[in-house]
C-alpha cells in the first residue's frame, strides 16, 4: 500500500456576484487506494473554464452544481500512478474529468487515454479537447458555417473563440472579426491568429465597432459573450444568418439578469436561426475534431495560446483571473511537470 496525500480546492462558500479568493479552500487529503474498476491519476495540468462560474450557483442548469464543502471538479491530464482496472495501466496519460486535485481516484470508465507523442497534453484540454470541440461543432454544425460566410466572434482571445476564429479561416471564410477586451488581445487576433479585423469592446459601442469592421454585414456569430454583442450581432446578420450561442460570460457575475436583446424582432423579418448548445451532446464529433483539427495542429496550421499558472495553491487565482479576461487562449494550472 502506498500511502498518498493529495491538496485540493474545495467550494468553501457560494459566490454572489464576483467570486472572491474567501470562497474557495485549500485542503489536504489522503488518497485511497483504487478499488476495482477504479485508477488513481497524478493531475498534471487542469482546465479552469467560465462553465464552472454557474456550477458554484445552487440553480438548476444543465449540469449540478458544486458541492459545498466538496472539491471542484473539471478536465485535467495526468498519469495513471495505481491501476485495478486492466484496461490502463500505470504509466497511461489519460484525460478526465476530476481536476481541482492534484491525485484523483476515479472510475477507469470516466479516463480516456491519450497520445502524448502525438500533441502536448495540454491540447488534450484545448484544441483537441472541451475547447476545440466546442468550437468545432458550434461553428460547424450548430451555426452551419459555409467557405462563403462571415464570421464574426465574441471573447475571440480566449480559448474557444481563437480557435472557432481559425477553424473558420482554415474552412476558407474571406472573412474573419473578433472582439477582445484589450489593444494587446486586438493586435494578438490579427497579427498571429489570422483574423481579419478585430476591436477592442471597450472603446465604443460594439455594435458601430462591428459594423465598420464588418459593414456588409455577416452571416455567422459565434457568441461566447451575450449581452450587448449577441444584440450587435442581431443587428449585423445578413438574411437567414446563423448565431450559435456557446456562452454569455457577461452577465455570469451579475446580480440580476440584465434585459434581453432589445432587437429581437429581427430574428424574424430576417429569418434568423439563433441556436444555443452544450459540448458534451457532441462527443461522437470527438474523431472528426482530432482528425482535422490534430491535422492543422501537427501541420502548424493551427496556433494554440495557453495562459499557465503553477500549483494547486494557485488554482483559484487563475480562475479568477479567466473570469477577469486575463488569459490570452487557454488558461490552465500546471501541478506537476
Amino acid at each position: 500500500m502506498t500511502n498518498r496525500t493529495s491538496r485540493e480546492i474545495r467550494l468553501a462558500s457560494r459566490p454572489t456576484g464576483w467570486p472572491t479568493a474567501d470562497n474557495f479552500r485549500l485542503v489536504e487529503t489522503e488518497v485511497p487506494e483504487p478499488g476495482p474498476g477504479q485508477v488513481v491519476v497524478r493531475n498534471l495540468v487542469m482546465s479552469v473554464d467560465p462553465y464552472m462560474r454557474g456550477r458554484m450557483n445552487d440553480a438548476k442548469s444543465y449540469a449540478p452544481p458544486y458541492r459545498l464543502g466538496e472539491a471542484l471538479h473539471g478536465g485535467a491530464v495526468g498519469e495513471v500512478v495505481a491501476s485495478a482496472d486492466p484496461g490502463l495501466t500505470v504509466g497511461d496519460m489519460v484525460r478526465h474529468g476530476l481536476g481541482w486535485r492534484e491525485y484523483a481516484l476515479l472510475d477507469a470508465a470516466g479516463a480516456r487515454k491519450v497520445d502524448p507523442t502525438a500533441a502536448p497534453l495540454s491540447a488534450y484540454l484545448g484544441a483537441l479537447g472541451m475547447v476545440g470541440l466546442t468550437a468545432y461543432v458550434g461553428l460547424l454544425d450548430i451555426a452551419a458555417m459555409r467557405p462563403s460566410d462571415t464570421v464574426f466572434v465574441s471573447g475571440a482571445a480566449g480559448a474557444v473563440g481563437g480557435i472557432a476564429g481559425q477553424i473558420a479561416k482554415l474552412r476558407g471564410s474571406p472573412r474573419v472579426v473578433g472582439s477582445a477586451g484589450s489593444d494587446a488581445k486586438v493586435e494578438h487576433l490579427t497579427r498571429e491568429l489570422g483574423f481579419d479585423a478585430a476591436f477592442n469592446y471597450k472603446n465604443g459601442p460594439v455594435s458601430e465597432q462591428l459594423r465598420n469592421a464588418a459593414p456588409d454585414g455577416i452571416d455567422v456569430y459565434f457568441d461566447n459573450v451575450g449581452g450587448e454583442h449577441l444584440e450587435a450581432a442581431i443587428s449585423s446578420l445578413r438574411t437567414f444568418g446563423r448565431a450559435a450561442l456557446c456562452g454569455a460570460i457577461s452577465r455570469y457575475n451579475l446580480e440580476e439578469a440584465p434585459p434581453g436583446p432589445r432587437n429581437l424582432g429581427l430574428a424574424v423579418g430576417n429569418r434568423l436561426t439563433l441556436r444555443g448548445f452544450i459540448v458534451s451532446d457532441h462527443a461522437d464529433r470527438t474523431p472528426d475534431l482530432l482528425a482535422e483539427v490534430g491535422g492543422w495542429l501537427r501541420e502548424g496550421r493551427l496556433r494554440v495560446d495557453e495562459t499557465v499558472v503553477d500549483g494547486i495553491e494557485n488554482a483559484p487565482d487563475a480562475f479568477l483571473g479567466m473570469l477577469r479576461g486575463e488569459n490570452i487562449g487557454k488558461m490552465l494550472v500546471r501541478l506537476a511537470r
